[in-house]
C-alpha cells in the first residue's frame, strides 16, 4: 500500500511538471524563433565585463564583441578584478587584433568592500563608468569573460528588446558540452534551471516569476537605476535571477535559449561540475536546513522513487511508476536535442539527479565550513560578506 501511495504521489508530481509548470521542458523560448523587426534607430550599447583571472577566455570574448555586426554604437568596459594572470593585457591585445582598441576601456578594480560579492562589485564599477558621462548608453550589456557572441547576436538582442519594450532581455548562453562530465551534467543543469524558472512564466508580463541568465543580460540603465542599481543585489550569489526580479518590478523582461551566445568555460572533470553547483545551491535554498531537507526529499520523490518502484515494485505501483518514468524521459528529450545528445541519455536523468543532490549537500557543507561561494580564491559567505579562505 505504501508503494502505491508513493507511486501515485510521484506520478502526480510529474503530471504537474509536464502540464502545469509553464511547459518549461519544451525549451520553446528561443531567440531563433521569430525575427524581431529592426528599430528605426539603433541605440548605443556599452558592454560591461567583470573579469578575475580570465586570461584563458577573455581574448575570445573581447574579439567577438568588437566584431559584432551591430549598426549602432558599441563600447566595451572591462573591469579587471585584481587578476593575477594578465587578464587585462590579454584583453588589450585581443582588442588590437580586432581593430577596436579605441572602443575598449580597461578599469582596474577597486578593493572589495564588505557586503559585496566580487563579481557584483566589479559590475557596479563598470556600470558607474559607463553611465557616468554625458554620452551614457541606451543599453548596458552585462556579460561574462567566457562568453562568445556570434556576429549578429547583439543586433538581434537589441531588436528584441526594442520591439518588446523590455527592461531586461537575457539569453541563456549555450554551455560547452564536450567532455564526458559536460555531456552528462550540462543538459541537466539547464533542464533544472528551466524547471526552477520556467521561461514562459518569466516572459509573461502578468506573472510574478522572474529570472535571467548572467552570461548575457541587456539592461536599460534607467530601469537599473530605478531598481536601486547593482547595489540593490550586492550580496546575492545568484545575482542574475536577483537582478531579474528587481527589474521585472520596473517593466517586462524576456529570457530565452540561444545558439548565438556560447560559453567557453570548460568543466572537464566531475569536480568542476560539483564546484559550479555547490557555489550557489545552498544560497538558492536561502541557507535554510529545513529547505535543504525539503529539497532532498522532494528530489528523491521526483527522480528516484519511480525508477526504483518500476524495477523493484509489482502490480499497480510498478505500472504507475513506469508511467512516471515515461513522463520523466519524454520531458528531458527537448533539452537533450538542443545540446546534440542522443535520446538514451534521458535514461540517466535519475542518476544525474542523485549526483545533483550530492552537490547540493556539499554546498551546505561548504557553507558550514565558511567556504560558501568559493570562486577564484575568494569565499563569499551568506549575505555576501567576504572571508579569507581557510
Amino acid at each position: 500500500m505504501v508503494g502505491i501511495l508513493i507511486a501515485i504521489l510521484a506520478l502526480a508530481i510529474w503530471v504537474y511538471l509536464v502540464v502545469g509548470r509553464g511547459f518549461y521542458w519544451l525549451a520553446g523560448e528561443r531567440d531563433d524563433l521569430g525575427e524581431p523587426a529592426p528599430p528605426s534607430a539603433w541605440p548605443r550599447v556599452t558592454a560591461v565585463i567583470p573579469a578575475r583571472d580570465e586570461a584563458q577566455t577573455i581574448g575570445t570574448t573581447i574579439a567577438s564583441l568588437l566584431g559584432q555586426a551591430y549598426p549602432g554604437g558599441l563600447l566595451v568596459v572591462l573591469v579587471d578584478d585584481e587578476s593575477r594572470d594578465g587578464t587585462a593585457d590579454a584583453a588589450r591585445a585581443a582588442a588590437v587584433r580586432a581593430g577596436g582598441a579605441e572602443r575598449l576601456t580597461v578599469l582596474p578594480g577597486q578593493p572589495l568592500p564588505v557586503g559585496w560579492t566580487g563579481k557584483l562589485w566589479a559590475v557596479s564599477q563598470g556600470v558607474a563608468h559607463a553611465t557616468g558621462g554625458p554620452d551614457a548608453p541606451d543599453y548596458l550589456l552585462l556579460t561574462d569573460a567566457d562568453i562568445t557572441y556570434a556576429p549578429e547576436a547583439l543586433a538581434r538582442l537589441v531588436a528584441r528588446a526594442e520591439q518588446g519594450g523590455y527592461v531586461l532581455t537575457s539569453l541563456m548562453a549555450k554551455l560547452r558540452c564536450e567532455s564526458l562530465a559536460e555531456r552528462v551534467f550540462v543538459p541537466a543543469f539547464i533542464y533544472f534551471f528551466q524547471m526552477l524558472y520556467p521561461f514562459t512564466w518569466v516572459n509573461r508580463r502578468d506573472h510574478a516569476m522572474a529570472g535571467a541568465a548572467g552570461g548575457c543580460m541587456l539592461v536599460r540603465p534607467q530601469a537599473l537605476a530605478g531598481a536601486g542599481g547593482i547595489a540593490a543585489i550586492r550580496g546575492k550569489l545568484i545575482d542574475d535571477c536577483a537582478l531579474g526580479a528587481a527589474l521585472k518590478a520596473r517593466g517586462p523582461i524576456w529570457l530565452g535559449l540561444t545558439e548565438r551566445v556560447t560559453s567557453a568555460r570548460p568543466y572537464d572533470r566531475l569536480d568542476d561540475i560539483r564546484r559550479m553547483v555547490a557555489r550557489s545551491a545552498y544560497a538558492q535554498l536561502r541557507y535554510s536546513p529545513l529547505m535543504l531537507a525539503g529539497c532532498l526529499i522532494g528530489m528523491a520523490l521526483t527522480y528516484l522513487a519511480a525508477p526504483l518502484l518500476a524495477f523493484l515494485g509489482h502490480g499497480l505501483a510498478q505500472a504507475l511508476a513506469a508511467a512516471t518514468c515515461a513522463l520523466m524521459f519524454v520531458s528531458y528529450l527537448p533539452i537533450l536535442r538542443f545540446y546534440g545528445r542522443a535520446p538514451w541519455w534521458g535514461l540517466a536523468l535519475p542518476a544525474i539527479a542523485l549526483a545533483y543532490m550530492a552537490f547540493t549537500l556539499d554546498s551546505a557543507y561548504q557553507h558550514g565550513r565558511g567556504r560558501g561561494g568559493l570562486w577564484k580564491g575568494r569565499v563569499q559567505a551568506q549575505a555576501g560578506l567576504e572571508q579569507e579562505p581557510k
